[in-house]
């Protein structure tokens, strides 16, 4: 296995359509990279001048610290996974398996063992004498790794693989894709469009936004410190809950003003992010993941961390283990270009409501809570905020406010 590396590199199309810009990256020997956006955002393409099937317009690409820019893709020993499987329909699994040896002219003991011990990893032992046609979805995506795996190569390239699958098998084949991986030490580039994919499979995820590289680091950290307003609606599903709030000074303390309510500022958010103070007199976007809202009927009191907002339950969506109430509270949401591209990419009605929202200056937050919780629709109740885990994001520059 090998490096991956992206160096300044760029990808402009004959109509002056940019798809990649100063795309700087690398990704280590074994490591299983995740590169996920929106439609459009350049991921695909990124991993298609990897294998060669797009040329580089601007920078550099090294395989193994060997520039790649004008090899052949043939000659750069990396295997893709498509989602389409491209399987060979007259062949059995093993011959569809053993095909890229075969070109190769390897010995057939040799192919053989190769094909066996592939086999074995992906569990198709059984399947080996079948025909694509006899196999389910998840067994002929398995096929396709298999003949990805058998070769061997420098890197995997996979293009949206599970995208045709049901529900249900996406989620058991994306701990098996994990587990492969981790079985073969390999050095894999995965493109999903899905940010739960990314989030439960790369050891590192790189988010993208029109051709440029947001953030890219594990998974948690994304996840708890976006570095800007894309990233932190993006990642997140429910999504980060975001509403214009105004820092103000009161006494010796910072209070959060969000619409007619104001919610105090802990000592411990202070000490991890006394950048904070150098806002107050402004507007700001406040940002809150849903697990933070609690009931406030059942969450009691928690101390220095914990404050109280007011609204009103428009709906609730009862999961089995926890009930997401949605609750309107009278604050504007936060509206910029970069959160309203994440919502029209997941649904355009979506983005629409978020600007009616924004001008009557009222914000849904969705809240975890318990089970056990007594709320319903229409209901007036009290979501327990934990403070100390707010965020904060400049309205201006759309970045996270930091240290």
């Amino acid at each position: 296995m090998a490096t991956v590396a992206f160096h300044r590199v760029g990808k402009v199309y004959r109509d002056g359509t940019r798809a990649l810009a100063d795309f700087d990256l690398e990704v280590a020997d074994g490591e299983f990279m995740v590169f996920v956006g929106p439609s459009g955002c350049g991921k695909t393409t990124a991993l298609r001048m990897v294998a060669g099937l797009e040329d580089i317009s601007e920078g550099e690409i090294k395989l193994g610290g060997v520039v790649v820019n004008g090899l052949h893709p043939r000659k750069r020993d990396i295997a893709m996974v498509f989602q389409n499987y491209a399987l060979y329909p007259h062949m059995t699994v093993y011959k569809n398996i053993a095909f890229a040896l075969r070109v190769r002219k390897t010995p057939e003991a040799e192919i053989r063992e190769r094909v066996e011990t592939t086999a074995k990893i992906l569990g198709l032992t059984p399947e080996l004498q079948r025909k694509p046609a006899q196999l389910s979805g998840g067994q002929r995506q398995r096929v396709a790794m298999g003949r990805a795996i058998v070769r061997n190569p420098q890197a995997f390239l996979m293009d949206e693989p599970l995208s045709n699958l049901d529900a249900k098998l996406r989620v058991q084949m994306r701990a098996e894709i994990a587990r492969i991986q981790r079985e073969v030490e390999a050095t894999t580039i995965y493109v999903t469009h899905d940010q739960i994919e990314a989030m439960t499979m790369g050891d590192r995820v790189a988010v993208l936004r029109k051709g440029a590289l947001q953030q890219c680091d594990a998974p948690q950290v994304l996840y708890e410190h976006p570095v800007n307003l894309f990233v932190a609606s993006f990642i997140g599903s429910p999504a980060m809950n975001l509403v214009q709030a105004r820092i103000e000074q009161d006494g010796d303390k910072l209070i959060c003003v969000i619409g007619s309510q104001r919610l105090k500022l802990p000592g411990t958010l202070l000490t991890r992010l006394p950048a904070i103070r150098a806002y107050v007199g402004q507007t700001v976007a406040l940002g809150v993941r849903p697990e933070h809202l609690q009931d406030a009927a059942l969450a009691g009191h928690r101390g220095e961390g914990a404050s109280v907002l007011r609204g009103r339950v428009v709906t609730t969506e009862l999961l089995g283990s926890e009930v997401l109430a949605h609750v309107e509270v009278d604050a504007a949401p936060v509206a910029t270009q970069e959160v309203l591209e994440v919502a029209g990419d997941t649904d355009r009605a979506l983005a629409e409501d978020l600007r009616s929202d924004a001008s009557e200056r009222r914000t849904t937050f969705v809240c975890r809570f318990s089970t056990e919780t007594a709320v319903r629709a229409g209901d007036e109740a009290l979501v327990s905020v934990t403070t100390d885990k707010l965020q904060f994001f400049d309205l201006e520059t759309e970045t996270a406010v930091r240290g």
